[in-house]
């Protein structure tokens, strides 16, 4: 048998589709982000923008955020020395876990090294916890949320996107007395729309259901000092378990649940990806934190946020191009061909210095394929205009007209 065979067959398969993904060297520049220096294959460099960066407030780079992690790693050095349970907590951790904790209204948190851990560790070990438990899963629920679902060995319902009646009719149709959990998301990142959370709550308040919910993309941005779309909107509370990420809007690294001190009890004490994983290094516990005591009180960068996704989205609409907008930050502009999407992106790349990676299948569906802009605060008018004016070159070169792009 040739294994090498079989992985080159692999390979030539994603090429042929139009949709093997190229990693793309990058430096961001302290600073002046969203500026960054591409490193080309051939070792020569060229300055590009960065609109693909989930880094959506620019806290990367903020002051408060760096000086916090410089603090940390000259007072205690790189490395954490372990998992949670044999060393690895230290007081940054904690501090980390009660600004998190109070930014939910919830009485505890949960560190784990990213939010995909966190959902994959946690959703696939609440059935340990909760003997015959049933997770209603929504149908475009992230990756993490999928696999945590697939692999816990217990019962699984899958609901159609948003579709409140459909969840009511699996609801309906299961023993009232079997412990139930629905696990949905507040935005979902690739088309930008919102999850119908109050009206999932409704339903889990009458079928006597726990929720669990993905803030990842709204963390920090939503809410009057960030808690996200239920604390936007009023529904933390009602909420069980929230799940959260310090790498975008918090600018840093890690994931998180906050829920009841019993459940994080329960799940810190079960889950095998918290219990052997090595924790967060102490200057990564200190800079989020930094990030998420700062945003708690900085509305303004929260609007400038929300203002600079309206502009792009009005400018690229003026356009004519197929663009998704459900109201959140996120900008998906639908290309519909994974060939097309990948000639777009490295045409903007090389030509006009503008970073934006293709969304290609599995992350969307086939013909769904999109360019996905991520504007921010640090995106000011003169990134903004040769981003539009690109678009709009490279929309005629590319021979694409509209009926193609929204077939």
């Amino acid at each position: 048998m040739s294994y090498e065979t079989d992985i080159d067959a692999a390979i030539q398969k994603l090429h042929d589709e139009g949709r093997y993904r190229t990693f793309i060297d990058i430096a961001r520049e302290r600073g002046n982000f969203p500026h960054a220096t591409w490193t080309r294959p051939d070792g020569t460099e060229r300055p590009v923008t960065v609109w693909c960066g989930n880094d959506y407030l620019g806290m990367g780079q903020h002051p408060v955020v760096l000086e916090a992690m410089h603090a940390a790693l000259d007072a205690v050095g790189a490395g954490s020395g372990g998992t949670r349970n044999i060393s690895g907590t230290t007081v940054y951790h904690k501090a980390l876990e009660s600004e998190l904790a109070d930014l939910h209204g919830k009485e505890a948190a949960l560190l784990f090294t990213s939010a995909y851990i966190a959902n994959d560790a946690t959703l696939s070990t609440l059935p340990k916890i909760l003997p015959g438990l049933i997770i209603y899963s929504d149908a475009l629920n992230h990756a993490s949320m999928i696999e945590g679902v697939r692999r816990n060995g217990g019962a699984k319902r899958v609901f159609r996107h948003n579709d409140v009646a459909h969840l009511r009719e699996l609801l309906e149709a299961d023993d009232p007395s079997v412990p139930k959990l629905i696990a949905f998301e507040s935005v979902y990142s690739m088309d930008g729309d919102f999850g119908p959370i109050a009206e999932i709550c409704d339903l889990a308040d009458e079928f006597n259901a726990l929720t669990y919910i993905d803030e990842v993309h709204a963390v920090g941005m939503y809410g009057p000092h960030g808690g996200g779309v239920t604390e936007r909107d009023g529904l933390a509370g009602r909420i069980d378990i929230i799940n959260g990420t310090l790498a975008k809007a918090y600018g840093v690294m890690g994931g998180y649940i906050a829920a009841s001190e019993k459940m994080c009890d329960a799940v810190r004490s079960y889950a095998p990806g918290f219990i052997f994983t090595t924790s967060l290094t102490p200057s990564t516990a200190a800079g989020a934190a930094a990030s998420v005591r700062h945003l708690k009180h900085d509305q303004a960068l929260r609007d400038a946020h929300q203002t600079q996704a309206r502009i792009l989205k009005t400018r690229l609409k003026g356009l004519g191009l197929p663009l998704i907008d459900h109201g959140s930050h996120i900008v998906p502009v639908h290309v519909g061909n994974p060939v097309h999407c990948k000639m777009m992106s490295d045409m903007l790349l090389e030509d006009h210095g503008i970073y934006v990676q293709p969304i290609n299948f599995p992350t969307v569906p086939r013909g769904t394929e999109r360019l996905r802009f991520t504007p921010s605060p640090v995106h000011g008018p003169r990134e903004m205009d040769a981003l539009v004016n690109a678009m709009d070159t490279l929309w005629a070169q590319c021979a694409l007209n509209r009926a193609d792009l929204s077939a």
